[in-house]
């Protein structure tokens, strides 16, 4: 890619200052205590600062729950806003969290033990709940060597520090997913790269509960939801399984439980068929988690047309 101009450098070296400023601050104090500080901030400002994304939730909530009453719904998304307070002060925290085993449980660990030693390529799929950076944790304390698709920022300084904060959960590296300036991500071969690395054995984290323009509509919550379809298609093609994976906060603190579930993958002759069935099956799975635990879903992403 062509390199920013000499200005607009500038302007990324400043907010990768700002930035690591803020990231100086949240790390200087206890982890509880910066995440606690966070979410109240989350939970108050959230709703003014991000006006648009706060309707979103609210309108998100509707199609959702349109059983509940208004106070029901407001009560859930500031109540997500809590969780995303939390989740930002945890993820410039994310090696002082693993580092503590007891905060972080694997509830059927001996569910995905049995394939420890044979899980051979993979697709790990999960959803923006909990903290859900952490949800790929039972493949990298497998020594499954992980890597995951993530969106990547404009911002080549900031992108390079967000990676390099998230590699002791995918020790197997990040791809970039997005239109970035700077030459230090993938943008149009993401597909390619990502299906080639599940193709030699490798084994990939994907967030799959985001509206995708070019998706597939699937149900969701009983309404049509386009939803990329890479996962199961990689999947489908390669013979790789799929583990669905979610992470749950408990309580307020920083303590989650994560739960593993094997996505069986149908290969009949009929791959397109194939494909659709793993998507209405995994959003089902997503929304029956959603309806358990509303509150730590990202009601404020897009998801419905």
């Amino acid at each position: 890619m062509t390199p920013a101009s000499p200005l607009r450098d500038l302007q990324f070296r400043l907010e990768y200052i700002v930035l690591r400023l803020v990231v100086g601050a949240v790390r200087a104090l206890p982890l509880d205590v910066a995440t606690a500080g966070s979410a109240w901030c989350w939970r108050v400002l959230a709703p003014l600062v991000s006006a648009k994304r706060h309707a979103r939730a609210l309108s998100n909530l509707r199609i959702a729950f349109p059983e509940k009453t208004d106070a029901e719904r407001i009560a859930i998304a500031r109540a997500h806003w809590e969780n995303l307070g939390r989740v930002m002060a945890e993820t410039m925290q994310l090696d002082r969290i693993i580092r503590e085993p007891d905060r972080i449980k694997i509830v059927n660990a001996e569910v995905f033990a049995r394939y420890r030693n044979k899980l051979g390529p993979a697709v790990g799929v999960s959803l923006h709940m909990g903290n859900y950076e952490l949800a790929i944790w039972p493949l990298t304390l497998a020594g499954a060597n992980p890597a995951a698709v993530y969106r990547s920022v404009n911002n080549p300084y900031v992108d390079q520090f967000l990676r390099d904060q998230r590699k002791d959960l995918y020790p197997g590296g990040l791809f970039g997913r997005g239109k970035v300036e700077g030459d230090h991500g993938e943008t149009q071969k993401t597909a390619r790269l990502i299906t080639d690395y599940v193709r030699k054995g490798g084994r990939l984290g994907i967030v799959c509960d985001l509206f995708d323009h070019t998706g597939i509509p699937v149900p969701f919550f009983g309404k049509p939801a386009k939803t990329q379809a890479i996962a199961a298609m990689i999947a489908r093609r390669l013979g790789a399984r799929i583990w669905m994976a979610r992470c749950i906060r408990k309580g307020t603190a920083t303590q989650f439980e994560i739960e593993l579930i094997e996505l069986r993958v149908p290969r009949t002759a009929n791959q397109s068929d194939d494909v659709k069935t793993v998507m209405t099956e995994m959003q089902a799975q997503f929304e029956a988690w959603v309806r358990e635990h509303p509150e730590q879903w990202m009601w404020s992403n897009r998801r419905w047309s």
